[in-house]
Protein backbone atom coordinates (compact mmCIF):
# COMPACT_ATOMS: atom_id res chain seq x y z
CA UNK A 1 0.00 0.00 0.00
CA UNK A 2 1.03 3.50 -0.83
CA UNK A 3 2.40 5.72 1.75
CA UNK A 4 0.05 8.93 1.65
CA UNK A 5 -0.21 12.10 2.74
CA UNK A 6 -0.87 13.77 5.92
CA UNK A 7 -1.70 17.23 6.70
CA UNK A 8 -1.21 19.86 9.43
CA UNK A 9 -2.96 23.44 8.79
CA UNK A 10 -1.13 26.15 10.77
CA UNK A 11 -2.93 28.54 13.10
CA UNK A 12 -3.52 31.02 10.31
CA UNK A 13 -5.77 28.47 8.62
CA UNK A 14 -9.51 28.20 9.07
CA UNK A 15 -9.56 24.99 10.86
CA UNK A 16 -12.30 24.15 8.68
CA UNK A 17 -10.03 22.31 6.30
CA UNK A 18 -8.80 20.11 8.39
CA UNK A 19 -12.17 18.44 9.30
CA UNK A 20 -13.40 18.54 5.28
CA UNK A 21 -10.20 16.55 4.98
CA UNK A 22 -10.94 14.61 7.25
CA UNK A 23 -14.55 14.08 6.21
CA UNK A 24 -13.20 12.52 3.01
CA UNK A 25 -11.06 10.18 4.72
CA UNK A 26 -7.51 12.56 4.85
CA UNK A 27 -4.90 12.38 7.89
CA UNK A 28 -5.25 15.86 8.91
CA UNK A 29 -4.76 18.08 12.14
CA UNK A 30 -5.54 21.90 12.81
CA UNK A 31 -3.28 23.72 14.91
CA UNK A 32 -6.55 25.42 16.48
CA UNK A 33 -8.10 22.44 17.66
CA UNK A 34 -4.49 20.35 18.50
CA UNK A 35 -3.63 23.15 21.23
CA UNK A 36 -0.72 23.85 18.98
CA UNK A 37 -1.11 27.80 18.49
CA UNK A 38 1.36 30.38 19.63
CA UNK A 39 4.50 28.32 18.86
CA UNK A 40 6.94 29.75 16.40
CA UNK A 41 7.36 29.14 12.66
CA UNK A 42 10.55 26.83 12.98
CA UNK A 43 9.10 25.12 16.02
CA UNK A 44 5.77 24.49 13.77
CA UNK A 45 8.16 23.61 10.60
CA UNK A 46 10.04 21.25 12.95
CA UNK A 47 6.76 19.61 14.59
CA UNK A 48 5.05 18.83 10.93
CA UNK A 49 8.31 17.10 9.92
CA UNK A 50 9.01 14.88 12.88
CA UNK A 51 4.79 13.73 12.19
CA UNK A 52 5.90 13.50 8.31
CA UNK A 53 2.90 16.15 7.84
CA UNK A 54 2.52 18.88 4.69
CA UNK A 55 2.16 22.44 6.18
CA UNK A 56 -0.80 24.29 5.11
CA UNK A 57 -0.47 27.57 5.36
CA UNK A 58 -1.19 31.89 4.85
CA UNK A 59 2.58 32.41 6.33
CA UNK A 60 4.85 33.86 3.93
CA UNK A 61 7.91 32.97 6.61
CA UNK A 62 7.87 29.61 5.53
CA UNK A 63 8.60 30.31 2.03
CA UNK A 64 11.42 31.80 3.25
CA UNK A 65 12.67 29.24 5.78
CA UNK A 66 12.23 26.41 2.87
CA UNK A 67 14.28 29.20 0.60
CA UNK A 68 17.39 29.02 3.12
CA UNK A 69 17.00 25.38 3.11
CA UNK A 70 15.46 23.79 6.19
CA UNK A 71 14.35 20.71 5.84
CA UNK A 72 10.29 19.94 5.56
CA UNK A 73 7.84 17.28 4.19
CA UNK A 74 6.19 19.65 2.38
CA UNK A 75 4.49 23.17 2.59
CA UNK A 76 1.25 24.40 0.90
CA UNK A 77 1.24 27.63 0.35
CA UNK A 78 -2.06 30.00 -0.04
CA UNK A 79 -2.61 33.62 0.02
CA UNK A 80 -4.97 34.66 2.66
CA UNK A 81 -8.37 35.03 1.47
CA UNK A 82 -7.90 34.13 -2.35
CA UNK A 83 -9.51 30.56 -1.72
CA UNK A 84 -12.44 29.19 0.23
CA UNK A 85 -12.59 26.35 2.42
CA UNK A 86 -13.99 23.76 -0.27
CA UNK A 87 -11.06 24.94 -3.19
CA UNK A 88 -8.47 24.62 -0.67
CA UNK A 89 -10.43 21.13 0.14
CA UNK A 90 -10.21 20.05 -2.81
CA UNK A 91 -6.99 21.36 -3.74
CA UNK A 92 -5.42 19.24 -0.62
CA UNK A 93 -7.48 15.96 -1.83
CA UNK A 94 -6.15 16.33 -5.30
CA UNK A 95 -2.77 16.76 -4.03
CA UNK A 96 -3.13 13.81 -1.84
CA UNK A 97 -4.69 11.79 -4.01
CA UNK A 98 -1.72 12.37 -6.60
CA UNK A 99 1.36 12.90 -4.81
CA UNK A 100 3.47 10.60 -1.94
CA UNK A 101 5.23 11.76 1.47
CA UNK A 102 8.27 10.76 -0.72
CA UNK A 103 7.44 13.38 -3.55
CA UNK A 104 6.25 16.46 -1.20
CA UNK A 105 9.43 16.42 0.64
CA UNK A 106 11.05 19.59 0.70
CA UNK A 107 8.57 20.58 -1.89
CA UNK A 108 6.33 23.64 -2.04
CA UNK A 109 2.99 23.88 -3.70
CA UNK A 110 1.06 26.75 -4.00
CA UNK A 111 -2.56 26.79 -4.13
Amino acid sequence: MTERLRFYTDENVDPAIARGLRLRGIDAIAAKEDKRTGLGDPQQMELAIREGRVLVTHDEDFLVLASEGVPHAGIVYVKVNTRTVAQMVRFLRLLHDVSTPAEMRGRVEFA
